[in-house]
């Protein structure tokens, strides 16, 4: 009897940190970014002779959709830039560029995520993009039912991937406007897998307002 009380309580235990797990309770909150935070990140060609300048550069003229990578390797990764790259077109009439930094630059592996994404990409060695604070989910991952769902959509769509750099940090998605416009869209990862939703992204890129060309610019 002791024993199978023993056996009971422990199910159970596991039972209720498996469904705790799998609700939101115990996910990192992620801290809003500001504009002036974004701003002032340090970014990096990948060139063999890097050049290193400033993020707003990407987005002060005409705006940008902007994916911040949680790995290159990652075959869930890899979905989510095919579905913001088959955004491009719609982007490209509205002429907003598509952009992504990573961060680290490991191997070959930013070679291979070149053909999932259609943008340049950049190197975020500080991993400001993935802040203010830095968000890990570590094993508890593989526990959560959504994360499974998203490992079975991926694979069903053909991704594959491998285990090259760091996976724990996770990633978003962005939407800045030229100039002092602000973010219109910020989307965290909560989980592995957990995409950006891509009408939202083409929402707020239409609402991106270009700076007006004065008239002598025009001459």
């Amino acid at each position: 009897m002791g024993m199978w009380s023993i056996g009971a309580g422990a199910l159970g235990a596991a039972a209720l940190a498996l469904l705790l797990a799998n609700t939101d309770v115990f996910l990192p909150k992620p801290q809003k970014a500001t504009l002036e935070y974004l701003e002032d990140i340090d970014l990096k060609t990948l060139e063999k002779e890097p050049v290193t300048f400033k993020a707003k550069t990407l987005w002060e003229n005409n705006g940008a959709v902007i994916m911040a990578v949680r790995r290159p390797g990652c075959f869930l990764c890899r979905e989510e830039a095919a579905d913001l790259s088959s955004l491009k077109p719609k982007l490209d009439e509205l002429g907003i560029p598509l952009y992504a930094v990573v961060k680290e630059h490991v191997k070959t592996e930013v070679k291979d995520f070149q053909p999932y994404f259609k943008g340049e990409i950049f190197l975020d060695e500080k991993k400001k993009f993935y802040g203010p604070e830095r968000r890990k989910m570590m094993f508890m991952g593989f526990v959560r039912l959504g994360v499974w769902y998203n490992f079975f959509r991926a694979r069903s769509g053909g991704f594959s991937g491998n285990l090259e750099g760091e996976g724990f940090i996770l990633g978003g998605v962005f939407v800045v406007g030229p100039g002092k416009q602000g973010i219109l869209l910020e989307h965290r990862e909560k989980e592995f897998g957990d995409k950006v939703n891509l009408v939202s992204v083409l929402e707020a890129a239409k609402k991106i307002i270009k700076p007006q060309t004065s008239a002598s610019e025009k001459k």
